[in-house]
């Protein structure tokens, strides 16, 4: 396992915490772990290759759900109604 990958589960563990810890917590904590996985997904994926760096990304997301559903629902905009 090289350093990269050791760096991608330290952040997986880190993320486990903060999703562990307060309420008040969470969204401060993922913005930090936003800015940090996105440059250390670039170097999984540089260094392990694109299926590793998908893998990594999956899981990213997995973690990162609430994030990534509010920044779909700001992208796509408010839903209308069915008739």
């Amino acid at each position: 396992m090289n350093l990269s990958l050791i760096c991608a589960c330290v952040w997986a563990i880190l993320a486990t915490a903060i999703a562990m810890g307060p309420r008040r917590f969470h969204w401060p904590g993922a913005w930090g772990l936003i800015v940090t996985g996105v440059p250390l997904l670039g170097w999984v994926t540089y260094h392990n290759g694109p299926i590793v760096g998908l893998i990594c990304l999956a899981a990213g997301v997995s973690v990162l759900r609430w994030p990534v559903h509010a920044l779909l629902s700001a992208m796509l905009g408010p839903r209308r109604a069915a008739k």
